[in-house]
């Protein structure tokens, strides 16, 4: 019997699915400094509905569920729900403000469309390697 050696080669950091830009870090930063409950970070993901199939989720994470996608970015920890890993790798998430409002918005280069109330998205899970 021969035996065989594997050599292991270094891993590559795998992308984080999820990053923050600088003005959504601040603001969630903000948010969980002024929250009434000691939360854990930001739960993102995905929900079935609207126009166009899918919306976007945003909680306040109270608590780490077992398959939870756990991800630090810019010292703010985001929680993925497992189901939306594979809509969201590459997402960036921002935080805008215009003359009418604020809000956060997800840029996803697997959004394939969205509706015209700006709600509701179709999006393509992304191709794995």
């Amino acid at each position: 019997m021969t035996q065989t050696t594997q050599t292991s080669r270094p891993r590559r950091e795998r992308p984080k699915p999820v990053r923050l830009t600088d003005a959504a870090a601040a603001r969630l930063r903000q948010i969980m400094d002024e929250a009434e409950g000691k939360y854990l970070g930001v739960r993102v993901g995905v929900t079935n509905g609207g126009c166009a199939g899918m919306s976007y989720t945003m909680n306040y994470a109270e608590d780490t569920n077992p398959l939870d996608e756990v991800i630090v970015d810019r010292d703010i920890k985001i929680f993925i729900e497992p189901k939306a890993i594979l809509f969201l790798i590459g997402t960036e998430l921002d935080f805008e403000t215009s003359k009418l409002g604020s809000r956060f918005t997800f840029k996803n280069p697997n959004q394939t469309a969205s509706c015209g109330c700006g709600e509701s998205v179709s999006i393509t899970p992304a191709a794995v390697d």
